[in-house]
Formats: C-alpha cells, sequence, structure tokens
C-alpha cells in the first residue's frame, strides 16, 4: 500500500468517531457489574444545583439491575442450544478430515467453530457488528507441494478474535466488498521520552497484504513488519464481519431505556434511603448548638413552613409503576414481551395462547439471527476452501430449533415424508445425517464425520 494511503488508512473514519462514545456506552451496559458501577458517575446524571459531595454519596451507594445483559445472553443460549450442523462433502476423507479438526480447533485455543461464533454474535448483538479475521501460520519459505506445507503445519488456518471497538478504519468498494481495514493494536510506551501512550500500533489489511506500523512521538509513521496475507490468492480482505440489521440490534434499541432505569431506580432507592433517616427540624430564634444524634438538621423560625411539593403524596408509588413500565418496555423492544410478563408485579394472567403467540414473535426473531450466523460462516468456510483450492462443498444447517418441541415437530415431519414412498436415496441420506448432526449436536466432530459415512455406506448397500 502506497505511505499517503497507510496514513489516511490509520485515520479515524467518521462512522467511527461518531458511534464511538454509544458503543463503549453499550459495551457498560452490557457488562454491568464492577465494570458499569466504576464509571457510575458518567452514567448517574447529577440533579441541577446538587451539591457535589451529595452527589458523589450517590454515586458511591449506585446500583444496576441489568436487563439488557440477560436479554443478550438469553438469545445467544437460545440461539446455540443445538450446534450448527456442518457437512463437508465432495472431498476425500483426508480433505474433509481437516475442515472437521477445524472444527474442533478453530483459533489454536482449542475453541470449537460452535463457541468462537457465540461470542461473535453477542459481539454483533451490542456492537452492532463483529468481526474475526482467518490467517495462516507464517511459512518459513516457498513449498513445492501440498504435503511440504501440512509438514510444517503451515496449512492449519485459524481465526483470530477482532475487537469491534477496535476496527477504526475501513473501505469498501461498490459491491460492498472490503477494500482495506485498519485495526488498532493498542498503545506503548516510548522509548525515546519515557512516556505512555504516545506510540500507537496499527494493522492494515488491503485486499493483498498485510502491513503492521508504528507511529512515533511526532506522529510519523514507521513500517515494521508487511507481506501477503492469508487470503492474498484470492485478492480478498482476511477480515469477515457480522452484522445484525438494523432493527435487530438490541443494545441500540434498548440501552437508552435501560440507561433511564438505572438512573429512575437510583433515584427512588436514594428517596426511600433518605426517608428512612428522619431530619430534626428546630423552631427557635436562638442559635442551636445543641449535640444531636443525627448529622444533619434544619433550624427554621417559629412563623416560617418548610416541606415538600409532591403529587399528592404518591411519588413513591407512581414512580414505581414507572419503574415497571421502563423494564417492561426494555423486554418489548428486544421482541420478549413474553418474558417480562412472567415475572411483572400485579398478578396479571396471560393465556397460554397469548403466550405462544409472543414467543412464535421471538422465534421469527431467533431464525433471522440464525440465518445470519449461518451466511457468516458460509462466507468465512467458502473463503477458506477457495484459497486452498480444495474441491469441497461446505453445508452450513441448524440455529433453528429454540424448544425442545421443535426437534420432536421435525422427526414427525420427517417420518410423514418417508411416508411418502419418496424413491430418492440421495434424499434419505441427506435428511438422515441431518437429523443425526442435530440430535447429537454435542458430539465431537470426528465422531460427527464417521456417522455421516456410516449413513452414506450403509444407503449405497440398499438397493
Amino acid at each position: 500500500m502506497h505511505p499517503a494511503k497507510l496514513h489516511a488508512a490509520v485515520q479515524e473514519h467518521a462512522e467511527y468517531k461518531a458511534w464511538q462514545p454509544s458503543l463503549e456506552l453499550y459495551q457498560d451496559l452490557y457488562t454491568g457489574g464492577a465494570q458499569l458501577r466504576s464509571k457510575a458517575s458518567h452514567y448517574l446524571y447529577r440533579r441541577h444545583r446538587e451539591p457535589m459531595d451529595v452527589y458523589q454519596e450517590r454515586v458511591s451507594r449506585a446500583y444496576y439491575e441489568n436487563y439488557l445483559g440477560s436479554i443478550v445472553d438469553w438469545y445467544a443460549a437460545s440461539l446455540f442450544r443445538r450446534e450448527p450442523v456442518l457437512a463437508v462433502e465432495g472431498a476425500a476423507n483426508r480433505t474433509a478430515g481437516y475442515y472437521y479438526k477445524f472444527f474442533e480447533n478453530c483459533d489454536r485455543n482449542h475453541t470449537s467453530i460452535t463457541d468462537f461464533l457465540r461470542k461473535r454474535f453477542i459481539e454483533s448483538l451490542v456492537f452492532g457488528r463483529a468481526y474475526c479475521g482467518l490467517e495462516f501460520p507464517k511459512a518459513p519459505g516457498e513449498f513445492q507441494s501440498r504435503w511440504e506445507e501440512e509438514k510444517a503445519g503451515a496449512d492449519q488456518a485459524y481465526l483470530t478474535e477482532i475487537h469491534p471497538l477496535d476496527v477504526i478504519n475501513w473501505e469498501r468498494d461498490e459491491f460492498g466488498r472490503l477494500t482495506f481495514l485498519t485495526i488498532k493494536l493498542g498503545e506503548e510506551r516510548d522509548a525515546d521520552s519515557g512516556q505512555d501512550g504516545k506510540v500507537k500500533k496499527f494493522l492494515v489489511y488491503d485486499q493483498t497484504d498485510y502491513t503492521i506500523l508504528r507511529t512515533d512521538k511526532d506522529g510519523n509513521l514507521h513500517i515494521l513488519e508487511t507481506g501477503p496475507h492469508a487470503l492474498a490468492g484470492i485478492q480478498t480482505v482476511p477480515v469477515f464481519q457480522l452484522a445484525p440489521s438494523e432493527g435487530l440490534w438490541l443494545t441500540n434499541k434498548a440501552a437508552h431505556l435501560q440507561l433511564e432505569h438505572f438512573n429512575k431506580a437510583n433515584s427512588l432507592a436514594w428517596s426511600l434511603g433518605m426517608a428512612l433517616y428522619s431530619t430534626p427540624v428546630i423552631y427557635s430564634k436562638r442559635d442551636f448548638h445543641q449535640a444531636l444524634s443525627e448529622s444533619y438538621y434544619i433550624q427554621l423560625d417559629p412563623e416560617d413552613k418548610f416541606g415538600f411539593a409532591e403529587p399528592t403524596g404518591n411519588v413513591y408509588r407512581i414512580a414505581l409503576e414507572n419503574l415497571e413500565r421502563l423494564q417492561e418496555e426494555i423486554y418489548r423492544t428486544c421482541y420478549l414481551l413474553g418474558q417480562a410478563r412472567s415475572w411483572m408485579s400485579g398478578g396479571m394472567r396471560v393465556s397460554g395462547q397469548s403466550k405462544q403467540q409472543d414467543f412464535q414473535i421471538t422465534k421469527e426473531v431467533l431464525r433471522s439471527y440464525g440465518d445470519g450466523v449461518k451466511d457468516f460462516l458460509k462466507r468465512l468456510l467458502a473463503s477458506l476452501s477457495e484459497v486452498r483450492q480444495d474441491q469441497v462443498r461446505i453445508t452450513v444447517s441448524g440455529l433453528d430449533e429454540f424448544e425442545a418441541a421443535d426437534f420432536a415437530q421435525e422427526i414427525t415431519e420427517v417420518s410423514q415424508l418417508f411416508a411418502l414412498g419418496l424413491e430418492s436415496k440421495t434424499f434419505r441420506q441427506q435428511v438422515l445425517k441431518k437429523l443425526a448432526m442435530k440430535f447429537l449436536g454435542d458430539v465431537n466432530e470426528a465422531t460427527k464425520e464417521q456417522i455421516a459415512r456410516e449413513i452414506d455406506h450403509s444407503l449405497g448397500e440398499q438397493k
């Protein structure tokens, strides 16, 4: 890449700069716990003319009811209730074994492809997008054959995690394909000045090469490393993106409702806490210096009046009702109204049919998420097989069962199809393999491969 293009590539994209504050908020709201409490002063509103010492005390007592994090994790758990079904077709056993081994350990850290996808899916719901890179180990030199490459272990592809907040710049062509992408690798101590955070490192991918850059204290760029990347042979940036549609980006829809709930809940808790400690009131024209058991008191002239204005004494009830409405709205916005109703106070009963209708909407959203994850995985595996020049077809199915009854219903439908007497051996092979892979979702990939071969062999012998 030309030096001028490299300099432009390490600048932050306008969209990145616009969204960064919101994405950091979304991350804190999803994580909650100590992370959000440490940043409570960023999100807890300070009242008009509120004394700083009172505000700091409120911040120190802040707590957070994390509905948003639970919702995102519920979707991830429900979507990956059964592992995706991956089948390698049209390949020799040795080639198929390569891909099944990749499915078992996709990141050189013994992470299965399902666990890796689950993490990327959660990131996509929180940040609106998720990324991963496809890499091969660095080769010591040129290879004369595939056997030499395999012997050196240079053909063992692996995936890398890329945090969405680290992707600072990108560019796409008219077809939507990436032409370059820049990843922020972090900041280091400047060895010359001894100052922290002055030296930045970046990784820039274009369609054929990668470049690792370093800035000095004056902002000048220095190339540390460059060379062809994993997908240079097919001229493709080796980074894949998973992104739900705008309407299915859950944190973007519910984050500000969750933030409003956080502030209202803490305001109510503070008011209730203060109400537990009555404030002494002294009606006297003389100076009052006697010691009291409480830390605060109010001194008034006997003819003065003191009080608070509130809606007919019902402010606490109104605040509690508002919190319940916000909670229900968070779940409704995330297409989980049935779950909100299941534990909302008030004793309201909901019919079984109504619950089923609510969950039907949720299931359609889950299917949409599943389609997106499968498409993401298909693109990744297609690029891997293309760059390896393997003449294989990898099918990705599943991610469409969200209740125990779903699988039983599918078996019933398959039985009815077989009862029709369809004279297609290939049809029976594919259906039986699909059902077997779904039922044995937690079995290792090598065993799944053996089962698939046995099904093919068994039906192949039938006349």
